[in-house]
């Protein structure tokens, strides 16, 4: 008996962890899943988007939640946000239509325009850095993970904090790709909140261990734009 309710209470949490999870097709370039917590009927929300990498890509968004926020979300994280997480069908990401996808959530969601953060992997992360690099004043905060992005965006990502990890056993896409957009934002401003993680032993797979842990999520949190929202 004891067994069969651990058995039971086991099954209903990792249920529960998607329990407000949906998706939204056809309102978008992108269709999209989106977590929304019970809070936003009385509270402003943050939003965050994830932005996933090729190996994700399709038109099966099942496979969103192979890896990433989604996957963290199963396995009983409790995000406090609004999660967003788009499928790309194919090709690259698209900052327009990334931008497109936030401001529907804008629209449609009580959120807080202050603390808007995006995170991504691989073809995610060049994804964070090219709609940061383009509508660096949409968001609060970026994580990006084992990708890249344009040295000529640099002087528009330092205006906004960013995490840019990569693993030094990355064979995939080269740390150098990271370290090369770390370089032109500091060339732009050496002052820039840019950190620059190299992660030991870390390769092209290794590292979604990040969005399991608590590090990410705090760093992205605590950051809150100055702005009134009529700035936006």
């Amino acid at each position: 008996m004891t067994f069969r309710f651990l058995f039971l209470l086991l099954f209903f949490s990792l249920n529960t962890a998607f329990a407000q999870l949906k998706t939204i097709v056809g309102k978008t370039e992108y269709p999209f899943w989106i977590n929304v917590p019970e809070t936003e009927k009385t509270e402003k929300q943050p939003v965050l988007i994830f932005l996933h990498g090729k190996s994700l890509s399709g038109t099966d968004i099942n496979r969103v939640k192979r890896y990433g926020v989604l996957r963290a979300m199963g396995k009983g994280r409790k995000i406090p946000a609004i999660v967003v997480a788009p499928q790309l069908a194919k090709g690259s990401w698209n900052p327009d239509k990334v931008l497109e996808l936030l401001e529907y959530v804008q629209k449609n969601y009580n959120t807080d325009l202050s603390r808007v953060y995006v995170c991504g992997m691989s073809l995610g992360s060049y994804g964070t850095l090219h709609f940061a690099g383009k509508h660096a004043d949409k968001i609060t905060a970026a994580v990006a993970i084992c990708g890249g992005g344009n040295v000529n965006d640099g002087c528009k990502l330092a205006t906004i904090p960013l995490w840019i990890q990569h693993g030094d056993k990355d064979f995939i896409v080269r740390m150098s790709e990271s370290k090369k957009v770390v370089d032109a934002i500091k060339k732009c401003n050496p002052d820039a909140d840019v950190t620059f993680t190299v992660i030991p032993g870390g390769n092209h797979g290794n590292v979604e261990r990040l969005f399991h842990e608590d590090a990410l999520y705090d760093w992205l949190f605590k950051q809150k734009k100055t702005q009134t929202e009529n700035d936006f």
